[in-house]
């Protein structure tokens, strides 16, 4: 269903802008107020579920320590926050584009008929930090054990987000609704057209730099790129990183020195490294916070998110749509985002995903070129044994 979402979501969204003044204003509120139902259950239960995607993220790799391991961790960490350091730039700009709308007087605001809220018992970064210390502990202590469990929180969590995917065209419908019944609409749709091309200018340039440092001497920049595009075109069509696998392994061996290192760098940071993500998210969150006349972080404040931003990447899970389902709550604490803003988020997220997720695995693969350099000049004998470098078939 999934594949199929961007595609619900425009039909949705072009049906409530044409057809909207024709719903009846309790059907509007009865829409909303299921949308704010939806979006309290899903951060209510975000909490947990980060707990565990971190809980088996430390318990699957601290038992395999390796130099290796550690260099990847550490390289994902540094490339997550360089890309979302540098995203900061990019949405302070997009931020100073003429995007504010028209506050809604108060006779024209959409009111929801209930209120249904349920009560957030683990903050969020407590469960960022104890998912990753008692997995580090049990994987030490009880590995096997600590294996298990994560297997099964693994097991319970996914088919958790796969229930969310189904609900996320009501989740976004209500917020669309209360948009379009304010009359705001229509005018963030036009503006958002330049938001995405400014999104993918910013990704493709970004990744091109990481080709141009990291390509080896026998594949040149153009091939090194070329050798990707099936892994990156598989990866927007599927809209799955995870799906785009085999072919990024293949492109990576082609491009590197020791093609030995791409099977195990790939699988381990397919869905942690997130160069589409860690711009996207953070400059359509500069769009929305000008659309709704939010004040423009400090760059302190940004750091801090960014901090919480990157930490929370080792927590999105392969399905559908978890890369903005884990962000919702920490666009919430650190950058005040409100019920409409986390809505809109996910669905100009979901709408831009096949670019996004382009880029996500253009982006591994560059990362693996550059793991590549850095195991061979410290850890490796200098011995060129990489394949021909020609494009995959």
């Amino acid at each position: 269903m999934f594949r199929k979402m961007p595609f619900i979501l425009v039909a949705l969204i072009l049906l409530i802008c044409f057809l909207g003044n024709t719903l009846p204003l309790e059907a509007k509120a009865f829409l909303y107020s299921i949308s704010l139902s939806i979006k309290s259950i899903i951060i209510t239960l975000l909490p947990f579920i980060i707990f565990g995607l971190l809980f088996k993220v430390m318990a699957t790799l601290t038992r395999q320590a390796s130099k290796l391991i550690f260099l990847i961790l550490a390289g994902v960490c540094c490339s997550n926050f360089i890309s979302t350091f540098l995203s900061h730039y990019v949405g302070v700009w997009v931020y100073h584009f003429d995007l504010s709308v028209i506050v809604p007087e108060n006779n024209t605001a959409l009111e929801a008929l209930w209120t249904f809220s349920l009560p957030k018992v683990i903050p969020n970064n407590i469960a960022m930090f104890s998912g990753l210390a008692l997995g580090f502990i049990a994987s030490y202590f009880k590995p096997s054990l600590s294996k298990e469990i994560a297997a099964k929180m693994d097991t319970v969590i996914n088919h958790t987000l796969r229930i969310f995917t189904y609900f996320i065209p009501m989740f976004v419908a209500g917020f669309v609704i209360k948009l379009e019944h304010e009359g705001v609409m229509l005018m963030l749709i036009k503006d958002y057209a330049l938001i995405f091309t400014m999104i993918a200018l910013a990704q493709f340039s970004y990744i091109s730099f990481i080709y141009f440092i990291a390509h080896t001497k026998n594949c040149s920049l153009l091939q090194s790129i070329k050798n990707m595009l099936p892994a990156a075109i598989t990866g927007f069509s599927t809209m799955s990183s995870a799906a785009a696998m085999p072919l990024t392994i293949l492109g990576s061996q082609k491009n590197a020195n020791h093609p030995d290192i791409a099977p195990s760098v790939i699988p381990a940071t397919v869905n942690v490294h997130l160069i589409g993500d860690c711009f996207a998210i953070p400059i359509l969150a500069y769009a929305i916070l000008k659309s709704f006349d939010v004040p423009e972080p400090t760059l302190i404040n940004y750091l801090i998110f960014a901090f919480y931003f990157v930490l929370a990447k080792f927590s999105v899970a392969a399905v559908p749509g978890g890369g903005i389902m884990v962000m919702l709550p920490v666009l919430e604490t650190y950058l005040g985002f409100n019920s409409q803003m986390l809505s809109l988020i996910t669905a100009m997220y979901i709408l831009f995903d096949p670019v996004i997720t382009s880029a996500n695995v253009l982006g591994n693969g560059g990362f693996a070129l550059i793991i590549d350099k850095i195991q061979g000049r410290l850890f490796s004998p200098k011995v060129n044994t990489s394949l021909p470098c020609a494009e995959p078939e």
